[in-house]
């Protein structure tokens, strides 16, 4: 009896052992299938939604994961928001309930917005003029940034390079500079008198770069200007968003070569050769707003032979509003006038 029993119980074990391996491939086998189907799933899942996207965007040929286009979706949405809140701005502005004067904060130093910035154009040897205007209204040293600190106003004398950079005539300007602190250079400009229109330009587009202010001036070296009264002026038209502000005035387009006011493009101004209203370029004020848009626009607004005529076109058709300052019509010497031609 003994001897028997493991002859008896092999038959049991390896009958055991057969089902164990068939009921572990069937389990594998199963597995397997599960696994294969949920792949082939995911992969129809995803071609389905790539040739939806190629379907809704147009887009064909590309293959935009699922990540990528959440990112785009959100990218617009933020777009959308910023648009919107930019416009809430913009109304805002419009019906008065934001400050006249905005605050800025870097660091631990908060900066008023400037009232305004007042670009002077001058040139190669006019070291004189820009002596006289020194002695009579424009402060030096310390008291120019007195004039920044204490009553928002920067004052510079706008000029470009030579043509032939470095030479004697930019070494003048760079030493009459390191004294007085009071120049703007334009290291992108070749200063030249039939080159006007692109200089006032690109004091602009400076200018609104370097400075933050409501207004931006530009006036020549032969004006003398009353800073507290134009001060006083520019202060009564805050409450507008957009404003171009000077003497007004329009005239007969010259096509006369020998002319001295002549303009090469004269037969753009039509038969009766008649300029549009536009501010007289011995002073003239744009509102930040203003400024903003020939900075945005600078490569395709069109200069003319004359910068005051360049800057009146350029707001052509533009929702903004001109005032005629008779305060600004420096010829005229009468009473209230904050400025004067010598």
């Amino acid at each position: 009896m003994h001897g028997r029993g493991p002859s008896h119980r092999m038959p049991m074990v390896l009958y055991r052992s057969r089902i164990s391996y068939v009921m572990f491939a069937m389990l594998a086998t199963m597995a397997a299938v599960y696994v294969a189907g949920r792949l082939w799933q995911d992969a129809q899942n995803r071609v389905f939604l790539v040739k939806e996207l190629d379907r809704r965007t147009g887009q064909g040929l590309s293959a935009i994961s699922v990540d990528d286009t959440l990112k785009v979706v959100d990218c617009r949405h933020q777009h959308k928001r910023l648009a919107a809140l930019e416009m809430e701005l913009a109304a805002a502005r419009q019906e008065g309930f934001v400050g006249k004067y905005e605050q800025g904060t870097v660091g631990n130093y908060t900066r008023k917005r400037l009232m305004a910035v007042i670009g002077i154009t001058t040139g190669f040897g006019q070291k004189n003029s820009r002596d006289a205007i020194r002695r009579t209204w424009l402060p030096t040293g310390s008291a120019l940034k007195k004039l920044e600190k204490d009553k928002g106003i920067v004052v510079r004398f706008v000029i470009g390079r030579s043509a032939n950079k470095g030479d004697s005539m930019d070494r003048a300007i760079d030493e009459e500079n390191s004294h007085t602190k009071d120049f703007f250079i334009l290291n992108d400009h070749i200063e030249a008198s039939e080159e006007l229109s692109k200089k006032t330009k690109l004091f602009f587009v400076h200018a609104a770069d370097k400075w933050d202010a409501e207004f931006y001036a530009k006036t020549n070296d032969n004006i003398y200007v009353n800073l507290d009264g134009l001060g006083a002026m520019l202060a009564s038209h805050l409450d507008k968003h957009r404003v171009y502000i000077g003497c007004m005035k329009s005239g007969e387009v010259f096509s006369e070569l020998n002319h001295k006011w002549y303009e090469p493009d004269w037969w753009k101004f039509g038969d009766g050769k008649s300029y549009f209203r536009h501010a007289s370029g011995e002073i003239f004020v744009i509102s930040r707003a203003l400024v903003q848009f020939i900075s945005i626009n600078r490569s395709i607004l069109r200069t003319y032979a004359h910068d005051d005529v360049s800057v009146g076109s350029w707001f052509i058709g533009i929702d903004l509003t001109h005032v005629n300052e008779a305060k600004l019509c420096c010829s005229s010497w009468s009473s209230g006038v904050v400025c004067a031609t010598v």
